[in-house]
């Protein structure tokens, strides 16, 4: 016995349950195996539409981002989005693919008309890392950014074109 168990005599000379025991890893005393820090116990997977609309909401945050998505999406989008029920999609016009510690993200945006269209994709870029590193831990190995079309000072959205016609 060591003089360090409960019961037996301590380096001053006193006993009693107010001794501590001295475990360590594989102690016959012990019973528990240490386990570690809480954090890494257990895996946690981040699904491709989570980073989608952490991206598309990031993106649109961007002053000269008119809208998100491709013509015909856009135009799908907003049939979607006047059914009953439907939801306005912020991950309209956004592509994730998402590893265990990385992703790639494309983007497909619509900018205003008198934007520097090459600022605008460095701050969508700027802006879609900071969120989605800050928000899911993963690393951002790209952002592309596809600019489709430019809105026009006298072009009508297509959901105001939308909402006249019903």
């Amino acid at each position: 016995m060591t003089d360090t168990q409960q019961g037996g005599p301590g380096p001053d000379g006193l006993s009693g349950p107010h001794e501590g025991r001295t475990l360590d890893k594989g102690s016959a005393g012990g019973g528990r195996k240490a386990l570690g820090d809480p954090a890494t116990r257990g895996r946690t997977t981040i699904a491709d539409g989570v980073v989608e609309k952490i991206a598309g909401l990031a993106a649109r945050d961007v002053v000269g981002v008119h809208a998100m998505g491709s013509g015909l999406t856009r135009t799908f989008g907003a049939v979607r989005d006047r059914v009953p029920g439907g939801n306005r999609s912020v991950a309209r016009g956004v592509k994730a693919e998402v590893g265990e510690v990385q992703t790639a993200i494309d983007l497909d945006i619509v900018v205003d008309y008198g934007v520097s269209i090459v600022e605008v994709a460095r701050a969508v870029r700027e802006n879609v890392v900071a969120a989605v590193e800050r928000m899911t831990g993963l690393e951002v190995v790209e952002v592309n950014v596809a600019v489709g079309d430019v809105k026009l000072p006298d072009e009508e959205d297509e959901d105001e074109r939308e909402l006249r016609v019903q």
